[in-house]
């Protein structure tokens, strides 16, 4: 009413006209809620870091969400292997052995979702004199994947590597149990010489890892120098498959079969795949993300809250101002913009803060874990970010901004 009475006034010509253009007054708005919110901003620290914080963990989360989880998969595969696939032919379906041939391989290692492939050939009954006795053991001839798709490390020494297995060159690797019984201890049996069926092979590592267990009695070599100097080594009839994450173990499994049926023969073809504990993992990993996201939208509400409670002490404490200023001329929109451009403000600052440390965040897990960001997803959470700082400060400075606007001139004037 009052606004209305001062506007028929300035049609009258007894006030001066509207200063200005909307613009003008626009960048009127903007600065003066900048200052305020700088004289002031003692009283924003804690709601600023709570949605800086917020914004900055949803921003790498999502960004690095693909990597985190593949990482975060390959350490729980440890435990379980969950996102690995067995193919094998069974040998007691049939009186002739089938195994993989070279372009049946090839086309498993193309299917989306796989990871990698490993092959083996195993020669059973293996034996090995060293210091007049004789030792019998599984010896299995193994590729460059075998030891990262089931996690294997090194105790002692050092694992096979990718020019050991193309040159062919004549090294072996021990389980733990195996270079005790013929050493006396892992730590003696490198360097050591291992005579195979005449031939001479040099110990250069002993097999660790989690998976390690079932291992311990067996020796590893090349696949490359098995399969031309170990007789009678069996072809490769088993295939062990790992996939990108565990939302890709039942993509591949479903094709796997058809993949290996149109390649060759699969009479006797069995496909293992661990649901049980894929399903556990599964279950594991989504109520870890419940939890994350749950934490950061907590976060970001309290902050909301923590604005609009500030905002509305803040009306509460400039009752008088704004009265004054309505006295002065001001319109309900001029308050109303004022106090609404002061939370947009605060969201705003805070929302970009928490772009910078997502940003930092991002370098660092990508340094972490040796992926780089993908540029596009994080410039789509940048603006989501931005977006949801907008609706964050016009959802908890609106109704405190509606007060101050609404105001009669005479009580504002009149508070103490």
């Amino acid at each position: 009413m009052a606004n209305k009475s001062l506007q028929t006034l300035r049609d009258a010509g007894f006030l001066p006209p509207e200063r200005g253009t909307k613009m003008l007054r626009f960048g009127d708005l903007v600065r003066i809620s900048f200052r305020e919110v700088l004289r002031k901003r003692r009283r924003y620290i804690g709601v600023m870091a709570a949605i800086a914080l917020g914004t900055a963990g949803l921003i790498t989360i999502v960004t690095m969400g693909r990597d985190l989880k593949a990482n975060f998969n390959n350490d729980l595969d440890l435990l379980g292997g969950a996102t690995i696939i067995a193919a094998h032919f069974d040998p007691q379906m049939y009186d002739r052995q089938e195994w993989f041939r070279t372009r049946t391989i090839e086309a498993v290692e193309k299917i989306p979702g796989v990871k990698e492939v490993t092959r083996s050939r195993l020669r059973s009954g293996a034996t090995t004199t060293y210091q007049d006795k004789v030792y019998g053991f599984n010896l299995v001839g193994v590729d460059k994947n075998y030891w990262s798709l089931f996690s294997f490390t090194p105790s002692v020494g050092r694992l096979f590597t990718e020019a050991d297995i193309t040159e062919g060159r004549k090294v072996c690797v021990l389980g733990q149990d195996l270079a005790k019984t013929i050493f006396g201890s892992p730590e003696a049996a490198i360097g050591h010489i291992l005579s195979l069926d005449n031939n001479l092979y040099e110990v250069v590592g002993i097999i660790g890892g989690v998976r390690a267990a079932d291992k311990t009695l067996m020796a590893f070599l090349p696949i490359s120098t098995a399969q031309a100097r170990i007789p009678n080594i069996s072809e490769i009839s088993s295939l062990y498959i790992r996939c990108n994450t565990w939302d890709d173990v039942a993509p591949v499994a479903a094709v796997l079969g058809d993949v290996i049926k149109s390649n060759q023969t699969d009479k006797g073809l069995r496909i293992q795949v661990g649901w049980e504990p894929l399903k556990q993992v599964q279950r594991m990993f989504w109520w870890v993300s419940l939890f994350i996201y749950a934490s950061i939208a907590a976060t970001l509400v309290l902050g909301g809250f923590g604005i609009w409670n500030i905002m509305m002490a803040s009306v509460t404490a400039r009752t008088r101002e704004i009265g004054l200023k309505k006295a002065m001329g001001a319109e309900d929109s001029d308050i109303l913009w004022q106090f609404l451009f002061e939370a947009l403000c605060v969201t705003f600052a805070s929302a970009l803060l928490g772009v910078l440390l997502g940003r930092a965040g991002i370098e660092y897990m990508s340094r972490m874990i040796g992926s780089s960001p993908p540029e596009g997803l994080f410039l789509l959470c940048l603006m989501a970010g931005m977006g949801f700082a907008a609706i964050l400060g016009v959802g908890s400075g609106l109704y405190p901004s509606i007060r101050a606007s609404r105001m009669q001139v005479v009580d504002a004037m009149r508070y103490e």
